[in-house]
């Protein structure tokens, strides 16, 4: 039996989808309210940074991951254009429906699929920009998930991997603090779960720092990665290139 970690816990991995999914499942309805609150609305401003470095052009092809609420697929949209294409996914239902219901309120009708990262059901070299934003970290192979990022990536494509990454050291003891005190408790008040953002806040803890993400892109086939910190390190951009 093959192990995993769901936050600060060792669990079969076969187990950790599961459990992922319940997370995602018990906070899909409050989830926009959470992010303002938890990041002081700087999510905001990471999601508009990425928005802004993956310069998509008219008639592009995009493939959002784990795109939850649907901020990055509404911002590419008018972006790409009619002759364009943004395709809406993420591997919960309870989130995608918020997304959805979102896009569709904004008078956007995108293609919107649960799919796995992991199992990309779509042909090789068909998407000029994929992103994932604040997913990476809940997939159980993360390995995998970068290999299938890259296969359907065009030559030439970008990959944009936005997540909470390490946080520079003058900053870790009040992070920590706020991560494992506070953050559970907002939790609590706003969306009546404390456990999940604990999850939220192990989680981030147990994801590969900058430079290791970088290099697992570069294994997953990538040729030029690089990355921007932002806040101090709180979150990251991970940038590659297929060759």
């Amino acid at each position: 039996m093959s192990s995993t970690h769901f936050g600060f816990q060792s669990v079969d991995e076969h187990d950790k989808a599961k459990r992922v999914r319940g997370v995602f499942d018990s906070v899909a309805s409050k989830y926009d309210v959470m992010n303002d609150l938890m990041s002081l609305g700087l999510h905001r401003a990471w999601k508009a940074y990425t928005v802004l470095v993956a310069n998509v052009k008219e008639g592009q092809s995009v493939l959002d991951i784990a795109g939850g609420t649907g901020d990055l697929a509404l911002a590419f949209a008018p972006k790409v254009g009619a002759s364009g294409q943004v395709v809406h996914t993420d591997i919960n239902e309870a989130m995608l429906r918020e997304g959805r219901n979102r896009l569709i309120d904004a008078g956007l009708s995108l293609p919107t699929l649960v799919c796995d990262a992991e199992k990309l059901p779509f042909p090789d070299a068909h998407f000029d920009l994929v992103t994932v934003a604040f997913g990476l970290r809940n997939m159980t192979h993360k390995d995998v998930a970068l290999r299938e990022m890259n296969r359907v990536l065009k030559p030439g494509g970008k990959l944009l991997v936005l997540e909470f990454s390490k946080v520079a050291k003058p900053l870790e003891k009040i992070y920590d603090w706020y991560s494992f005190k506070v953050l559970p408790k907002l939790g609590k008040l706003v969306a009546n779960d404390d456990s999940s953002y604990q999850y939220l806040a192990e989680s981030i803890r147990m994801h590969p720092g900058q430079d290791e993400l970088k290099a697992m892109m570069h294994k997953g086939g990538f040729g030029h990665v690089d990355y921007h910190n932002m806040s101090g390190g709180v979150v990251a951009l991970h940038v590659g290139i297929k060759c």
